[in-house]
């Protein structure tokens, strides 16, 4: 780190005192490139005087460029919280001030303050994220890559290697941290990753998919203000940073989650954004997930260590991380789980707790009939459909379309599970069939008629129609013989999952 300009002492002395906040007490915040004020409902950030190898602040007109970069980018994401780009100016008297009209001597971020102790990393050491959260924030994260401006000709493919060989010189060099056999296994298979990915990373980047994203999306930049998770802070430095493919984005999200061991949120997250973006092309791109996800920790990994030696106790955590990105590269084979069952047998809340269990990570795509026909139809999962929607040559579609989708999450290396009725034998063959040689694994729910209709009446805001009516009607249902495990689940959903994880061992 350089120092590339005198010191900003006298505007931190300044920004300190809590007379220049009215008399609010203040607290400082310091990174390695900002420092932050926080002082009653205000928060001023300056950029540090510094100059890395990845950013330069080493002048008042590169910080002053800097500030407003950081209110373009996160205003998109966070409009309540970044308010704009002040001066702290010399007035004719000498004395500073927030936005005069003296000669600016420093700039700096003005941000509406909130609650620090709501900022999700907070929220997950205190395990406060529970499934409706991790629900919204994976509809958080669909909803900002949406709007990200696409970028063509980044070259993210190109990109990649170079943080990878980044990630190789770092690793490597730190031979006290990480084994050398271990350091080079790691490095050799992220090359034969990147080799293998390498075309269809470009082929997603031509398709729009590479955009200006957050760049930074783990649990620290993101804040619940009105029970509604926020993203903030996101990587304003170098746009070339940020300029990155969306599921790279989303993949350090989905790592911080699994690193703290929260496997069962990360598959919510993984789901509710596929579920929301209902892109195809998306269940294809798992084939480098496991590359994003490795390369994620590995950075992690490699940035954790280089401060071990002034705080001895994260080497262990720098270990961790380095783990982590050989275990994520080193996904074991998928498979495919259907489960079937009537109407209220409980598929859908089985397959959603089964799912995150599922390797490889972040778990299972969750891929479920109700879902599916409701985006035939582009509605919302939770509207409600006519008769006509239920037709059997509408349903031959929703079914046709599950194997589909099933057979691409396949063949990307990756695991799926899927939830429909089943009652018909051809369908059952139909996603049985979808399987080539992946291990498959069928469940078939069943529950007496009383239990299915106190289920299927208790249902709110959820992506099925079915009602005490169709329940009824199911009854008469022809099933036919069925080969798959048929699961007794009348009992608690517990009960359920804990007899269904004994078949599936």
């Amino acid at each position: 780190m350089n120092l590339a300009e005198p010191s900003q002492q006298a505007v931190i002395d300044f920004l300190a005192n809590p007379a220049t906040h009215g008399g609010a007490e203040v607290q400082r915040v310091d990174t390695h490139a900002a420092t932050v004020f926080l002082a009653g409902p205000r928060a001023i950030k300056i950029k540090r005087a510094v100059k890395f190898p990845f950013l330069d602040f080493s002048t008042l007109e590169k910080r002053k460029a800097a500030c407003e970069a950081e209110i373009e980018v996160n205003r998109a994401y966070a409009p309540a919280i970044y308010r704009g780009v002040v001066a702290i100016t010399r007035e004719a008297d000498g004395a500073l001030a927030i936005g005069g009209t003296g000669e600016a001597v420093e700039w700096a971020v003005e941000m509406a303050r909130f609650d620090n102790s709501q900022t999700l990393d907070h929220l997950a050491e205190a395990g406060k994220i529970d499934g409706a959260l991790a629900d919204a924030l994976g509809r958080v994260v669909a909803r900002a890559h949406e709007i990200a401006p696409v970028v063509k000709d980044a070259g993210f493919s190109d990109a990649l290697r170079t943080i990878a060989a980044q990630n190789e010189e770092d690793l490597v060099a730190a031979h006290e941290l990480f084994p050398p056999p271990a350091a080079n296994a790691l490095v050799e298979a992220t090359r034969l990753a990147l080799d293998k990915t390498g075309a269809l990373l470009v082929a997603r980047e031509r398709d729009g998919l590479v955009r200006r994203c957050h760049g930074d999306l783990h649990l620290g930049n993101i804040v619940l203000i009105d029970g509604a998770p926020v993203l903030f802070d996101a990587l304003e430095f170098d746009p070339a940073f940020a300029t990155i493919d969306l599921f790279y984005d989303l993949a350090f999200l989905l790592m911080d989650m699994i690193e703290r061991g929260m496997q069962q949120q990360a598959n919510i997250v993984f789901n509710r954004y596929l579920t929301q973006t209902r892109r195809d092309s998306d269940f294809d791109v798992l084939a480098a997930l496991p590359l994003f996800l490795s390369v994620r920790a590995a950075i992690r990994a490699k940035v954790t260590g280089a401060r071990h030696d002034k705080e001895p106790t994260v080497a262990q955590s720098a270990r961790d991380y380095f783990a982590l990105a050989g275990k994520l590269l080193s996904p074991p084979a998928p498979k495919l789980i259907a489960v079937g069952g009537l109407s209220g047998t409980g598929k859908s809340l089985l397959a959603r707790s089964l799912a995150a269990d599922i390797p490889p990570a972040p778990g299972a795509v969750w891929l479920r009939s109700d879902v599916e026909r409701k985006a035939l139809f582009g509605v919302s999962e939770t509207d409600r459909l006519p008769e006509a929607a239920y037709t059997r040559d509408v349903t031959a579609r929703v079914y046709a379309s599950l194997a589909a989708k099933a057979r691409r999450v396949l063949a990307a290396g990756h695991s799926a599970i899927v939830d429909a009725v089943y009652a018909d034998a051809k369908e059952r063959a139909e996603i049985e069939q979808a399987v080539g040689s992946t291990a498959f694994h069928g469940l078939f729910l069943t529950a007496d008629l009383g239990v299915r209709i106190a289920r299927v009446g208790s249902r709110t805001n959820d992506a099925s129609d079915a009602d005490a009516a169709v329940a009824r009607a199911q009854e008469r249902y022809d099933l036919s013989a069925i080969a798959w495990h048929k699961v007794d689940a009348s009992g608690t959903p517990d009960e359920t999952l804990r007899c269904t994880k004994e078949l599936l061992a």
